[in-house]
């Protein structure tokens, strides 16, 4: 007897394959673009290095935990929170660190730093942070090698050897990236739709802009003491690593409900903070007008 394959599942795998895309892609168009004396150099101030590691690693994994036990939720939109909590270093970052007037060098020291932090410190914690949920740590832990830290290393080793190659395949890895990322918004949105009105009227939405204003305020605090780098920070804590939580939801968790935090997070957080990157740009913009020797002044200081 042949099986008969619905809409709806079609699609969910559609989602899935387009998942697992969008993440390989938008790691090989970061390693294509980047040199690794781009990322070390601005990421020798130690003590901003430590508040970043500070910020990202402790205080906003913690965060879903405290905003969970005022407004609690169920148990796969819980989850989905607690690990795009714990997912640091938003590919996206150098592009808001732009529109907030910040410190790109360090946005991109700072980004692939979380990102590869990120792909180790998820699988250790998750479970410590999931009590009462099932976690396969390796199984975690091999999704985002995989998918993230092979690729972004092959990336690398092919723009420091081959870099006319490299600048040929950025391009189309870009395009990849943003097709698939329309894809698999386009298909989740149809698959998990009943899901996401559900999130309207169980405080989803809310925990999220909640979520975000605190973590975009612990960054911003922990920005050291030059506008460009408490920009990027602020930004770049807020907005967390979408490609690796997503590629954890769809690889290990069968809960729709997972999908759909990491999602609403994902973008909420992208308006938002465009919207919060505009305006922290333009107050940048009118400082320099008032005081131009500032511009000059507004450096990372070890």
């Amino acid at each position: 007897m042949v099986e008969t394959v619905s809409f709806a599942e079609f699609l969910g795998t559609i989602g899935v394959l387009a998942t697992v895309i969008f993440v390989l892609t938008s790691m090989l168009a970061m390693g294509f673009s980047l040199t690794l004396q781009q990322i070390i150099e601005p990421l020798k101030n130690t003590r901003l290095l430590i508040l970043t590691l500070v910020a990202n690693f402790v205080l906003v994994p913690l965060l879903p935990l405290l905003i969970l036990f005022v407004i609690p939720l169920s148990e796969g939109l819980s989850i989905g929170l607690v690990l795009i909590g714990t997912a640091a270093g938003a590919p996206f970052l150098p592009k808001l660190a732009q529109v907030a007037k910040g410190d790109i060098a360090f946005a991109v020291g700072a980004m692939v730093l979380l990102m590869v932090m990120t792909i180790a410190y998820v699988p250790v914690v998750l479970p410590f942070l999931l009590t009462g949920v099932t976690i396969d740590t390796w199984s975690i832990a091999r999704s985002l090698i995989f998918l993230m830290l092979i690729p972004l290393a092959i990336a690398l080793l092919v723009r420091a050897r081959y870099e006319g190659i490299a600048n040929i395949l950025l391009p189309l890895m870009t395009q990849a990236t943003n097709l698939s990322l329309l894809v698999l918004v386009v298909a989740f949105f149809v698959v998990y739709f009943n899901d996401l009105v559900g999130v309207i009227g169980s405080n989803g939405i809310l925990v999220a802009v909640i979520f975000l204003v605190i973590s975009l305020v612990i960054g911003y605090v922990l920005g050291g003491s030059s506008g460009g780098t408490k920009r990027v920070l602020a930004v770049g804590t807020a907005q967390r690593n979408l490609s690796a939580a997503l590629a954890i939801s769809a690889l290990n968790f069968s809960d729709p409900d997972v999908m759909v935090m990491i999602l609403v997070v994902g973008l909420v957080g992208l308006v938002l903070l465009m919207v919060v990157g505009g305006e922290l740009g333009k107050r940048a913009e009118k400082t320099e007008h008032i005081n131009p020797e500032g511009v000059c002044r507004e450096k990372v200081h070890p």
